[in-house]
């Protein structure tokens, strides 16, 4: 039974009117509380007409909002300072009460040969985008010592753990996974798992049956075991209260990005999930046939990234009205 319902959104904008495509995915906040979701999520996007600063947004929304959870889906630690993040992170945290989840992953930059000299010009062939860089950041959240010093030069006071420090936010951090490697690896370090609609084919290729095994292995090795936190990021477009305009688009959307689930994409070999169009009692069907939903009580549900902000406020509130409660889901 689905336990919390969230969203997740790019935020894409006009590059003439950039003001506007933020206002909007504020509003949509706004929105998805008012509907009763638990959570709202926001892509990471560089050079790109999406968000490229979450956590700025994020420090927005925690002023405009008062319950809803507000998490990040995620963020590429290839780009940041993880000692700096963790700041940024702490300061939101503290300013939302205590409501940000911030999910993270790891790797070297996408297109890192065309970005390299602009984000590290001199340190770009020693930079580390191993695991190691996500330790650092777990420890500078978690309030561990990240310098020798502590006490006062002259009049000021220096502290030797990232200030400020929020209490609870290293228990709400989330690792993006979509191998076996990662999901063990976000197990055993105690993360909380979000696991989307694209997963590596290694041991098979059929979506369902990856994600399963990413999901009970990291819970096999995650300090709560079945009671470790997951949750599942698909795209459903339900269509209850849409025109017939927006179904054609909806369907059409989905159409097109459906030859790409066929079969592993790519050199890492790369699966997608077919995006779910359909009422609120079709899309519940079909997950519920699905093992790796079955093991999951929370989602993230993932906006399209073209749509208009009539069709996002269109498709949140037949969510929270419909598929939620399709899926056993209870605004509280």
């Amino acid at each position: 039974m689905l336990r919390k319902l969230g969203f997740l959104t790019i935020g894409l904008f006009d590059e003439a009117d950039p003001r506007r495509g933020h206002e909007s995915t504020l509003e949509i906040i706004e929105l998805g509380e008012r509907l009763g979701f638990d959570s709202a999520w926001l892509r990471h996007r560089h050079l790109q007409f999406g968000i490229s600063s979450p956590v700025a947004v994020l420090a927005a929304a925690s002023q405009r909002t008062s319950r809803i959870e507000l998490g990040t889906a995620v963020t590429p630690l290839g780009w940041e300072n993880p000692l700096r993040l963790a700041e940024d992170l702490a300061t939101v945290d503290l300013l939302s009460g205590g409501r940000l989840n911030p999910g993270i992953s790891v790797g070297p930059p996408m297109n890192y040969e065309r970005v390299r000299d602009a984000i590290y010009p001199d340190t770009a062939d020693a930079e580390d985008f191993s695991f190691t860089r996500v330790e650092r950041f777990l420890s500078a959240v978690r309030g561990e010592p990240q310098t020798s010093f502590a006490g006062f030069e002259g009049f000021e006071q220096f502290s030797d753990r990232v200030q400020p420090h929020a209490p609870g936010l290293a228990s709400r951090l989330w690792y993006g996974g979509g191998s076996l490697r990662s999901a063990r690896w976000a197990g055993e370090h105690g993360m909380n798992f979000l696991t989307s609609s694209v997963v590596k084919a290694e041991e098979s290729e059929d979506f369902d049956r990856i994600q399963l095994s990413h999901i009970r292995t990291f819970r096999a090795h995650h300090p709560d075991g079945d009671g470790a936190r997951v949750s599942q990021g698909l795209v459903v477009i339900p269509t209850d209260n849409a025109t017939p305009a927006q179904v054609a688009k909806y369907r059409e959307y989905a159409e097109k990005r459906t030859p790409r689930t066929a079969q592993p994409q790519g050199p890492a070999r790369m699966m997608f999930a077919p995006d779910i169009v359909g009422s609120s009692a079709e899309i519940a069907e079909r997950l519920n046939e699905r093992a790796a939903f079955r093991e999951i009580d929370e989602v993230a549900f993932a906006l399209p990234f073209t749509f208009e902000h009539d069709d996002y406020e269109q498709i949140l509130t037949d969510m929270a009205g419909h598929l939620g409660p399709a899926l056993g889901w209870r605004a509280t």
